[in-house]
């Protein structure tokens, strides 16, 4: 059985998307067909995972600071509560994705 040309070009399309060849696509998606998804993809979206979990960390040292200029005029607001709130259940969030992609 050929390969037509729109199978072809979709093949391309998502070597490129995950940065593979054709051959290690098809081998990756052969081997894992029951997994629902490549090696490659799996470890794409970890990458992603913790490109996140870094950029939380970030966004939670800008807070802290923000919670230092708060503590030296002794009012805390509102908002840098709720936003210290909304970074841990992200993280959390972010955690328990990280956990569940983990690679065997």
């Amino acid at each position: 059985m050929k390969v037509t040309p729109a199978e072809e070009a979709l093949l391309l399309q998502l070597a490129a998307a995950q940065g593979v060849t054709v051959p290690r696509l098809l081998v990756e998606a052969a081997l894992s067909a029951s997994a629902g998804q490549t090696p490659t993809e799996r470890r794409n979206a970890i990458a992603e995972l913790f490109r996140i979990y870094r950029l939380l960390g970030t966004i939670a040292n800008n807070v802290n600071q923000m919670a230092r200029a708060t503590n030296a005029t002794g009012q805390v607001h509102p908002e840098l509560t709720e936003t210290m709130r909304a970074v841990r259940r992200v993280a959390d969030r972010v955690e328990g994705a990280i956990d569940g992609l983990a690679l065997p």
